[in-house]
């Protein structure tokens, strides 16, 4: 949602990252790691050497991702990880992962086809024209003799006793229908035996593995299943999610007022997450009750569902509560890093997990990236995008204690920090092409960032989206 009057209890530094970090490094060069910042197992700072008292940080970063991501392997119900496998049309298959591996079930071509339009020749020229040609997807045609030719067609079943296929920019016919080969290469009237014929299994033989589970359905996957005679694929399926989005205070439609917001998060949420894999099944508000979100929740049967807001202590923060009344694990409550701190995951039963973000926009977005996009990741079994790092071209001013992570436009061979980076502010994000994270202490310019590519920057928005 879009910027609003903190609720008491809720995280200040989430409120106000500019405020915050106009405190950080008056002594310290950015990079260098404040004294006294050792952390520990149990997520909290040591005492720093000046005696103050100590931080308390949340899961450290690194870690709550790893903690996302192996969390459906340990204690779910889903003992590989991912959800129940599936068979599903090809139509439906895109963007799934093959949960068994891609085996041909017939030999590729299934039988000799011509590789090219021409002629299909027996011995060596000049021949004799047939005068009926070789169509594709035409039944067999009798056996060619000797010094015979008939024309064909691309992809056209080979006639038995076939020497070769002569392309037809290669021959001509004279004045007496006999054909001859003209390409300079050769000599007169010669084929080279088997010239231009695809023979059958060329490609791949019946029971040959294709492609070996784990392989993200592409459209050319599904072109290779389909040759290879497929109907159906098994697969992991999407997981599907539902997000409910807290709050009285926000407005569907129209201009604020009276103390009422628009809702960003509600129009942000569903296509990040379909861009992530999920099935998005539910997108709904939930006033800030404990008993709407209880019942929300229990009538729920999403794998994963998403809240927003709610997720520190005051008086309408109902997450913590709620999740209390009905049993969850809370996996990780609050994480190091900036904007997003008061994030958490949390395991509802064997096979549903609530990813809790925080109200304000940029801080949602690191909830996702941080904790939503490992989770699903998981579940739908797709593997693990390929790191990267970069230079920073500019300075980049970091939290004393947490890790930030800050919009970036990818410019060539650097990456340019974007302003507008505030938790509560959408106009960095909606300009960036990823996310630096920048350790505590801040990073100066060439400082080597490990980025975070948004879907639609990394996967195309046209695949993602669908």
């Amino acid at each position: 949602m879009t910027p609003r009057t903190p609720r008491a209890g809720e995280d200040a530094d989430d409120l106000d990252v500019e405020e915050a970090l106009a405190l950080v490094n008056d002594a310290h060069a950015p990079g260098d790691r404040p004294s006294g910042d050792r952390r520990h197992g149990d997520g909290t700072q040591g005492t720093p050497s000046s005696g103050a008292p100590a931080h308390r940080d949340g899961t450290d970063w690194t870690e709550a991702r790893a903690t996302a991501e192996r969390a459906p392997r340990r204690g779910g119900g889903h003992r590989a990880g991912h959800l129940t496998p599936v068979s599903v049309p090809l139509s439906s298959a895109l963007g799934l992962t093959l949960a068994a591996p891609l085996v041909a079930l017939t030999d590729l071509p299934s039988f000799d086809t011509s590789a090219m339009d021409g002629w299909a020749v027996s011995g060596p020229g000049p021949w004799d024209v047939r005068e009926e040609g070789v169509l594709a997807g035409h039944t067999a045609h009798a056996p060619l003799t000797d010094g015979e030719a008939v024309r064909i067609a691309t992809g056209a079943r080979i006639p038995p006793d076939t020497t070769a296929v002569l392309r037809s920019e290669h021959g001509r016919t004279d004045d007496k229908g006999r054909l001859h080969a003209t390409a300079a290469t050769r000599a007169p009237h010669t084929v080279s035996h088997g010239q231009d014929i695809r023979p059958r299994g060329q490609e791949c033989r019946s029971g040959d593995q294709l492609l070996p589970v784990g392989t993200q359905v592409t459209p050319p996957v599904l072109g290779m299943a389909a040759a290879a005679g497929y109907d159906t694929l098994t697969v992991v399926p999407r997981p599907r999610a539902a997000v409910f989005v807290l709050g009285d205070e926000l407005l569907g439609e129209g201009l604020p007022h009276d103390g009422l917001i628009r809702d960003a998060l509600g129009p942000l949420l569903p296509p990040w997450l379909r861009a992530l894999g999920a099935d998005v099944v539910d997108v709904r508000r939930v006033g800030d009750q404990e008993d709407a979100l209880h019942q929300a929740l229990t009538a729920c049967d999403a794998d994963v569902v998403v809240t927003t807001g709610g997720t520190a202590a005051g008086p309408v923060d109902h997450v913590h509560p709620t999740l209390r009344r009905l049993g969850a694990e809370l996996l990780v409550d609050g994480v190091a890093v900036r904007p997003g701190h008061p994030m958490l995951l949390a395991r509802i039963s064997e096979k549903q997990y609530l990813v809790g973000l925080p109200g304000n926009p940029l801080a949602a977005v690191s909830g996702l990236v941080t904790l939503a996009e490992p989770l699903l990741r998981t579940l739908a079994a797709r593997p693990a995008p390929e790191g990267y790092t970069l230079p920073l071209r500019d300075a980049v001013q970091g939290h004393p204690h947490d890790t930030r992570l800050v919009p970036v436009a990818l410019r060539g061979d650097r990456a340019l920090p974007l302003l507008y980076n505030g938790p509560a502010m959408l106009r960095g994000i909606a300009a960036a092409d990823a996310l630096a994270v920048v350790p505590p202490g801040g990073a100066k310019p060439g400082h080597e960032a490990e980025l975070l590519d948004l879907p639609w920057a990394s996967g195309g928005i046209g695949v993602c989206f669908t």
